[in-house]
């Protein structure tokens, strides 16, 4: 195996890098979305038939259910772990969609990302950690709920640049934490050793069963760059698409790892 190689134990993310790339992120998407001229909210997005007026209002969605969280009880303890997060988003998929829909028609998408970003700042600096609050899955430590909304900045940010034709800046670390937690996420659904996902500089992890490979280069082996990896890994980009045009370099009669992508959707 690789040295670098991602081996099977928990990553664990530093909370104050978290909060800081979230922060940074989000001010990204407002500056972003502060720009736009009335008409392109209404410009189709890559997200079935989602306008930018409702992606601007489900990012707003996603990270407001912090400080909603927030608000409620607090249970008495987490029971959801940070990587069983990535495998169960598509089963709220519809929800979500209503819910987005009803809070599209109802708000100003540049007066609603503002009125999150503010309680965001206010609640999150005086709350620990550790503190537990009420999530999907289940009950989720802050700091690793904290992680799924940067990876939901993150992706989002990529589909607003797509649908607007604006260049987004990415926070680094948020760019890093949500390429880490995906490649995290391949080797969670398919475990194994017998190729080496790579997606420079961030991340590194083996994954498919098979024979595990121990010491010099790895006869199978995949590599991309980080938003490309992000692509596929939530399903914006096809396997064959990214093959084809180059965005992805796969090498080793094993390495066809499209049957185990998408990851997240």
């Amino acid at each position: 195996m690789s040295p670098t190689a991602r081996k099977s134990r928990p990553r664990r993310y530093d909370p104050r890098k978290t909060r800081a790339a979230v922060t940074a992120q989000l001010d990204h998407v407002r500056a972003a979305v502060g720009e736009l001229a009335p008409e392109q909210f209404a410009l189709p997005t890559r997200l079935g038939d989602w306008t930018v007026r409702e992606l601007v209002a489900h990012l707003s969605m996603a990270v407001g259910s912090v400080a909603r969280a927030l608000r409620l009880p607090a249970p008495e303890q987490a029971e959801a772990a940070l990587m069983d997060w990535p495998a169960v988003t598509a089963e709220y998929a519809p929800g979500v969609d209503a819910a987005t829909r009803e809070l599209a028609a109802a708000h100003d998408p540049v007066e609603l990302l503002a009125r999150t970003a503010g309680e965001f700042a206010e609640l999150i600096p005086r709350e620990p950690d550790d503190r537990v609050l009420p999530a999907r899955p289940s009950a989720m430590r802050l700091d690793d709920y904290l992680v799924t909304r940067c990876i939901e900045l993150v992706v989002h940010t990529d589909d607003l640049a797509a649908a607007t034709g604006q260049e987004i800046p990415y926070d680094r670390q948020a760019l890093a934490i949500t390429t880490r937690l995906l490649a995290d996420a391949l080797a969670v659904k398919a475990p194994g050793g017998s190729v080496e996902v790579r997606v420079p500089p961030f991340a590194v992890v083996q994954c498919i069963e098979g024979p595990r490979h121990t010491r010099g280069t790895p006869p199978n082996v995949v590599e991309t760059d980080p938003l490309t990896w992000i692509r596929l890994a939530t399903g914006r980009l096809g396997w064959v698409e990214a093959l084809d045009t180059a965005a992805v370099s796969a090498s080793g009669e094993r390495a066809d790892i499209g049957g185990w992508l998408p990851v997240m959707s």
